[in-house]
C-alpha cells in the first residue's frame, strides 16, 4: 500500500498520528480503566459461594441461545448484587477501540479520558439502575479473546462488549436477554473484487478476531467446504479493530466481523465498504458469571426499562443510526424471550 493510500484510508482517524493511536491501543488493551479497579487477586468480590444457582441452558440442550436467559427481576437482595452494592461500583469489561461502541474519540480533546459509545451507554445505565449513579462503574479494557476468562476469573462483574450469545458460550458464562441484533458481514476495500461471503473469497486472506463468532463461522465453513478451500483464515488478532489496521496496511484482503461493527469501521475509513449482506443472525448480550442468577435477572430488568424509557433508541440514534441503513434490523431492540 502506498503512503498516499494509507493516509487516505486513515482519514476518519485524523491522519497518521491517529494510526499510531490505533496501533498503540492493542498494546494497551490489558490496562485497567481506571487503575485499581480490582483487588490484588484479580477478584471483584462477586460470584462467590452461596450465589444463586439458576444456571442457564448448556450447549448440549441449547437451540435458541438468545432465549435462554431467566426472567427479569428488580430484586436486589441476591448475594452477587449485595456484594456489588457493598463495594460501591460495578466492574465492567468493555472495548476501548470499537468506533461508536466503546472507544476514545481522538478528536475530542475535552473528554480524551472518557470512553464513549453504545455499549458504554448501556454500562452506565446498568450502574445507574443498580447503584443509583451512572458513574459508579469501573471499566476494564478487555480484548475479544479474553472476555470469557475475565468473567470466569472474577476480574469483572460483567462484559458489555458486542458479545454474541451462542450455545457454546453458555457453557462458560451466563447471558442477559439480547440487547442488539446484527449478523456477520464482509468488509473489504471498495476497489476489491470481493462481492460478499461467497466464492469471491477464494484465494483471499481473511482476518477475524480470535475467539470471535466470526472466526468460529469461518472455521466451521472451511471444514464443511461451504467456504472456498483456498480462502486463508489464519490471520487472527486479539482485538477486532486490529483487522481493520491489517486491511489498511494491505496485509489481508478482507475482514469478517459483526455487520454493526463493520459499518462503524466503514464510517472511519472511506476506502472500505461492506460487501454483500449479513449471512448470520447474531444477538449481543451482557455476559456475566455462571451462577450469578440474581445479577442476570436484574440486568434483564434494566434492559426492559431501558427499552421502555426510550434510552435504548436515544443511544442508537446518537451512535449507530448514521452508519446503519434505515431499514436495518438493528434499528430497533430485539424482542426478549426468556427461558
Amino acid at each position: 500500500m502506498t503512503a498516499r493510500r494509507l493516509r487516505a484510508s486513515l482519514k476518519g482517524w485524523g491522519g497518521v498520528g491517529a494510526m499510531a493511536l490505533a496501533l498503540a491501543v492493542t498494546a494497551l488493551f490489558a490496562l485497567l480503566l481506571p487503575l485499581g479497579s480490582a483487588r490484588g487477586d484479580g477478584s471483584t468480590g462477586t460470584g462467590g459461594q452461596g450465589v444463586g444457582q439458576g444456571i442457564q441452558a448448556r450447549a448440549d440442550t441449547c437451540t435458541d441461545p438468545q432465549n435462554q436467559s431467566p426472567s427479569p427481576s428488580s430484586d436486589d437482595s441476591g448475594k452477587t448484587i449485595t456484594a456489588i452494592k457493598q463495594r460501591g461500583y460495578l466492574s465492567v469489561g468493555v472495548d476501548q477501540n470499537s468506533y461508536r461502541w466503546g472507544y476514545r474519540d481522538p478528536n475530542n480533546t475535552a473528554k480524551s479520558s472518557d470512553l464513549e459509545g453504545f455499549d458504554i451507554d448501556l454500562a452506565h445505565e446498568i450502574a445507574r439502575d443498580i447503584l443509583g449513579d451512572p458513574n459508579a462503574v469501573r471499566f476494564h479494557a478487555i480484548p475479544t479473546n479474553q472476555r470469557i476468562p475475565a468473567i470466569k476469573s472474577g476480574q469483572v462483574d460483567m462484559v458489555v462488549r458486542t458479545m454474541t450469545i451462542t450455545c457454546s458460550r453458555l457453557k462458560d458464562v451466563a447471558f442477559s436477554a439480547p440487547y442488539f441484533l446484527t449478523g456477520q458481514q464482509v468488509l473489504a476495500p471498495k476497489t476489491s473484487d470481493i462481492k460478499g461471503y461467497d466464492k469471491t473469497l477464494a484465494g483471499k486472506r481473511i482476518c477475524s478476531a480470535a475467539g470471535s463468532t466470526a472466526y468460529d463461522k469461518l472455521s466451521a465453513d472451511k471444514k464443511a467446504a461451504t467456504l472456498a478451500s483456498s480462502a486463508d483464515i489464519t490471520t487472527t488478532v486479539p482485538n477486532q479493530l486490529d483487522c481493520l489496521v491489517r486491511l489498511q496496511l494491505g496485509q489481508v484482503d478482507a475482514v469478517v466481523t459483526d455487520g454493526a461493527l463493520a459499518a462503524s469501521q466503514a464510517a472511519q475509513d472511506p476506502t472500505v465498504e461492506l460487501k454483500g449482506r449479513t449471512f448470520t443472525e447474531d444477538y449481543y448480550g451482557v455476559a456475566m458469571k455462571l451462577g450469578a442468577d440474581d445479577l442476570v435477572r436484574r440486568v434483564n430488568q434494566v434492559l426492559v426499562d431501558y427499552r421502555k424509557s426510550g434510552g435504548w433508541q436515544a443511544s442508537y440514534t446518537k451512535w449507530l443510526s448514521a452508519t446503519l441503513k434505515a431499514d436495518s434490523p438493528s434499528a430497533t431492540p430485539p424482542t426478549a424471550h426468556y427461558q
